[in-house]
């Protein structure tokens, strides 16, 4: 049985993508920082698929809750399949880079980045010995062109960097079997994160052009496509799914 590592798998964006692997039949562990009352949702909804699944609090920005983490995964499953970097801080008050704290730039970094590292550290060694592996990163719309993205230099810049890492990893572990792709969510906010695409048809969004708001299923579904095994022909790809929305733009003349 193929096994799932995801950080922040309990909610928002994560939550969708732990849902829809636990549907397809794998196990998953399931990286989470404080919100107990999420957790206790997806226990309740996977009852019966409790021995696939396994809850491990820590803080993505914390090295050593990352080891735990690694650890935790394979005492409970032996192996690790699929990476999912779905962890990550974002600053959501607008402001310039010369408005930020230390700490912030930090948070940024390490939570983007570095986190990715020091997990990526960990698990390439597993998959090496299994002949097989599956990294996922995420990003942002254009991620790929390293554009600026005003009032969000911090995070902008982080994952730019982690476009170069998310590429050297897919070059450097090939041989083994191990690809390693970004995936980049559009706007998906709030009660989007956990809807499906069926919801999100019944709703309208003027500022997408397909017409309809994103869903945390549109990211889920691609992700799962990545993590199957007849997807390695698939490797160092930056998959911006934004329903043909300007991200970075939007607000850069308000």
């Amino acid at each position: 049985m193929r096994h799932a590592l995801i950080t922040a798998g309990a909610k928002g964006l994560g939550r969708k993508v732990t849902e829809l692997l636990l549907d397809k039949g794998y196990s998953v562990t399931v990286n989470y920082r404080s919100d107990e009352r999420a957790v206790h949702l997806l226990q309740e909804r996977y009852k019966d698929a409790s021995d696939r699944l396994q809850f491990v609090r820590g803080d993505v920005t914390n090295k050593d809750d990352l080891a735990a983490l690694v650890d935790a995964a394979m005492e409970r499953f032996g192996r690790i399949d699929f990476l999912i970097n779905n962890a990550g801080p974002y600053i959501f008050e607008r402001k310039k880079l010369a408005d930020y704290t230390e700490d912030e730039w930090y948070e940024m970094v390490e939570g983007n980045l570095s986190s990715v590292f020091h997990l990526v550290r960990r698990t390439i060694p597993i998959m090496r010995k299994q002949r097989f592996g599956r990294i996922i990163t995420y990003g942002f719309q254009g991620a790929a062109d390293a554009p600026g993205w005003v009032h969000r230099s911090a995070f902008s810049a982080a994952k730019v960097g982690l476009v170069s890492l998310t590429k050297t990893i897919a070059l450097e572990e090939a041989e083994y079997g191990i690809t390693a792709n970004m995936v980049c969510p559009g706007n998906i906010v709030g009660d989007m994160k956990e809807a499906d695409i069926q919801d999100a048809r019944t709703k309208r969004d003027e500022e997408t052009p397909i017409g309809r708001p994103g869903t945390g299923e549109d990211i889920a579904r691609v992700i799962a496509f990545l993590c199957e095994d007849d997807s390695d022909f698939i490797t160092g790809a930056v998959i911006d799914v934004t329903g043909g929305a300007n991200v970075i733009y939007r607000h850069f003349f308000r």
